[in-house]
């Protein structure tokens, strides 16, 4: 019976662990919305679900300690459902996150961004009027563009050769730059003159400004910018949560197996055999 309960509460204390990368990642991502990536969804499920297993597991901890029944099904049936949570929510992220990619240009390295090519879903969340003034609000407080700018020799900016073989973000690319079809003239990083006139066809080259409060943070180049740069933010933390989830299982698993085996011992069962209820079971039972 010892035995089983220093195992519980092993496996209740490396449970605790586990719950700090999910924890860790959901900050992160916190501190990109409020930062970089400008969207808030995706790190408050994460947040809670990984504060849950924190006090679910210190409650198996006690529970296995002081042989309370009542805290070790407590235990079981809430990471039961805390891992119903985490899988659910990994393959929704995963869903949403899916679709759209950057598209490559013609004689560029930085890739651009459209927003129809991402999920319908996500496409609601930015082009909510109301929603994206606050998105945009924290592009242009988290200063991206002006960041981006180089110059050379006391103070004579990049040229277009070399503006166009950078790595652009995709906040960079999406939101401080007009998208290439347009025609503009490049004079800086976040200034293009439209010289002959606009001759793409596409609906942010109307909305590009040279004005720096501006510039195109009201194009749907900027909007997809934003869910390609949560997307990159998502899949890193995705990979950690998906081990995690698998040693989650793993250990629930064992736990089970284990509180088995201290009720056979309750009951005076030899290890093996099993009690005849009386009735045919008609739930899960631990």
């Amino acid at each position: 019976m010892r035995t089983s309960n220093h195992l519980i509460g092993l496996i209740n204390f490396f449970t605790f662990l586990a719950s700090i990368p999910i924890l860790g990642g959901g900050i992160w991502l916190s501190s990109r919305a409020n930062n970089t990536d400008c969207l808030k969804f995706l790190q408050w499920p994460l947040i809670v679900i990984g504060v849950s297993i924190m006090v679910v597991s210190l409650a198996g901890f006690a529970g296995a300690c002081y042989r309370n029944t009542f805290l070790m099904y407590l235990y079981l049936w809430s990471m039961f459902f805390i891992i119903a949570a985490l899988i659910g929510f990994v393959i929704f992220a995963y869903a949403v996150t899916d679709k759209g990619s950057g598209r490559p240009v013609m004689n560029r390295v930085y890739l651009e961004y459209h927003l129809q090519d991402y999920s319908g879903w996500l496409q609601e969340r930015v082009t909510s009027q109301s929603y994206w003034s606050k998105i945009s609000s924290c592009i242009r407080d988290s200063h991206v563009c002006g960041k981006m700018r180089r110059t050379y020799n006391g103070g004579i900016p990049e040229t277009v050769e070399m503006f166009n073989v950078r790595r652009l973000s995709p906040l960079e690319s999406g939101c401080c730059k007009p998208p290439t079809e347009c025609g503009y003239t490049y004079l800086n990083e976040t200034v293009w003159n439209p010289g002959g006139g606009i001759v793409g066809g596409d609906p942010d080259c109307a909305r590009w400004s040279n004005y720096q409060q501006q510039l195109c943070y009201n194009c749907n180049s900027c909007k997809a910018g934003v869910l390609a740069s949560l997307k990159k933010s998502w899949r890193k933390v995705s990979v950690i949560n998906i081990v995690i989830l698998i040693i989650l299982v793993i250990m629930y698993m064992v736990a089970i197996a284990a509180f088995r085996h201290n009720k056979r011992i309750d009951n005076d069962e030899p290890y093996g055999e099993t009690r005849m209820e009386k009735t045919q079971p008609s739930r899960i039972h631990f």
